[in-house]
């Protein structure tokens, strides 16, 4: 899980093994695969795919960046 925020400002939790796709035009949307649900978000692309990443090394399905790893 996620927490994003729409654009008038309210935070949500969003479940990000439902993102299908993410999309910057200009705002960001979030396109779900349960169907054609929509939701834009004041993060850019780069935040929400980072809250992605983070959330799945939470998970342990993406190993952990070592410092060694960060510097290259």
């Amino acid at each position: 899980m996620i927490k994003l925020t729409r654009l008038n400002g309210e935070a949500f939790i969003l479940n990000a093994d439902l993102i299908k796709y993410v999309e910057h035009r200009p705002d960001t949307f979030i396109t779900l695969t349960s169907g054609n649900e929509r939701i834009v978000v004041a993060e850019t692309p780069e935040e929400v795919l980072t809250r992605c990443i983070d959330y799945q090394r939470q998970k342990r399905l993406l190993p952990a960046v070592t410092q060694q790893e960060s510097h290259k």
